[in-house]
């Protein structure tokens, strides 16, 4: 029994199955037979087209569909990256900012410093809106800081060849920005020269004899609100005397909302040089901010009040009255301009309105620049107890006045030819 026992064997077969070749030989032939072919060609030569079931496409080679799903895949930052290919054949160029590139806070140390870009002549506009609207006008621009492709893409191609374009980070053009949501593009401008602008038609057609004439004002957001004002109203020009902030400064730019490109602003004059500005026969009118004490001078009830204001004058500007020297009398400096009220008739020729700061208010030249055109000191009445209005506002006031007081002498004039 022993014998017919045998010990028990273990074969070890291996894990991975060989492959035959006959195997793949056959299956290379599985794959011919599915497929659908295209020509077939008989013993006799002749040749037969198949045509292909409808809905049926060729399939594509690995490569290019695997191209195509990876052109799908990239994100939208990636094609616009791409997207300078039509532009090249247009010219133009674009860098990428690398890592530790300062371009960009050195340019925006110059443009935020009011020496430095009265220096370089420079001048930064932020937002796709007010860079529209400056290269309408005609400004030039040297250098544009953008975040996307596309909001390059909305402005003019023929007005950005020959300027330098470069592509930053939303962070850097955020740390650097004025806006509370800053829109993701910069331009650098050469300051505009109001002579060479090309200001809109619309603005033109509705010009009027009407100009401002800026005294000490000293805060940006005032000043672009006067200006926002002054292009509603049509006024033909805007003149800033030395002492007032730069037109030219980014908060200015902000307020203004683009009226900066709709009418002629020259900024930094000398008041010795101011009537060289102005249209022949023109009349100069000062906003008065003296309040109640130029009302009780205008009512004549109490002409010891009046005095109060003039003081006032006497005090910014530190004169002294000045001694005839023959009869010894002393002579009073300050001109006499009269006081009427805002709403009364003050436009019978060109006029200019001068709009002194809050804090200083008008200066003596202003005043006798008034005396000498003929003009008036105007007067918004106010409530007892409040002592002046704001600047900006006071200036809406006085030119929508001035506006409708021409216009409406340009109606009568009209209507008196029409009679004849």
């Amino acid at each position: 029994m022993a014998a017919l026992v045998r010990p028990a064997r273990f074969v070890v077969r291996p894990l991975l199955q060989v492959v035959q070749a006959w195997d793949l030989d056959a299956r290379r032939w599985v794959r011919a037979l599915r497929r659908s072919p295209v020509k077939v060609v008989f013993p006799s030569g002749e040749v037969v087209e198949q045509k292909r079931a409808p809905g049926k496409q060729p399939r594509k080679a690995p490569s290019e569909a695997s191209a195509r799903e990876q052109r799908e895949k990239q994100p939208l930052e990636e094609s616009a990256s791409r997207a300078p290919s039509t532009w090249e054949e247009s010219g133009l160029r674009y860098d990428k900012a690398y890592p530790g590139d300062r371009r960009l806070s050195s340019v925006m140390t110059i443009v935020k410093s009011r020496p430095f870009r009265e220096k370089q002549g420079k001048i930064l506009l932020e937002g796709r809106r007010l860079i529209s609207d400056a290269l309408k006008a005609g400004a030039v621009p040297k250098m544009f800081f953008f975040s996307r492709l596309e909001y390059l893409k909305e402005l003019p191609v023929d007005k950005l060849k020959g300027v330098s374009l470069i592509k930053v980070k939303f962070e850097d053009i955020k740390d650097w920005s004025d806006l509370v949501t800053p829109q993701g593009i910069m331009g650098v401008f050469a300051k505009p020269d109001h002579v060479k602008m090309t200001y809109p038609k619309t603005q033109l057609q509705h010009s009027l004899p009407l100009l401002l004439i800026c005294d000490n004002l000293r805060d940006p957001g005032n000043l672009g609100t006067i200006l926002r004002s002054a292009a509603g109203a049509g006024c033909s020009k805007v003149l800033l005397t030395k002492g007032c902030v730069d037109a030219w400064e980014p908060k200015v730019l902000r307020a203004g909302m683009g009226a900066h490109f709709r009418m002629p602003i020259i900024n930094n004059l000398e008041w010795e040089t101011v009537p060289n500005y102005l249209p022949p026969d023109t009349r100069v009118y000062v906003a008065d901010n003296c309040g109640l004490y130029a009302q009780a001078e205008m009512s004549n009830k109490a002409s010891d009040h009046g005095w109060v204001c003039d003081q006032r004058v006497m005090k910014f500007h530190k004169y002294e009255e000045e001694e005839d020297v023959e009869t010894g009398a002393s002579q009073d400096w300050l001109p006499h301009v009269e006081v009427q009220s805002y709403d009364s008739d003050w436009t019978e020729a060109p006029a200019a309105v001068v709009i002194g700061g809050e804090t200083y208010g008008v200066s003596l030249e202003s005043l006798q620049l008034a005396e000498s055109t003929g003009g008036k000191r105007l007067l918004i009445p106010v409530v007892p107890g409040v002592d002046s209005l704001n600047s900006a506002m006071a200036a809406s006031i006085l030119l929508f006045e001035g506006k409708r007081q021409l216009r409406g002498r340009a109606e009568d004039l009209s209507r008196d030819r029409s009679y004849h």
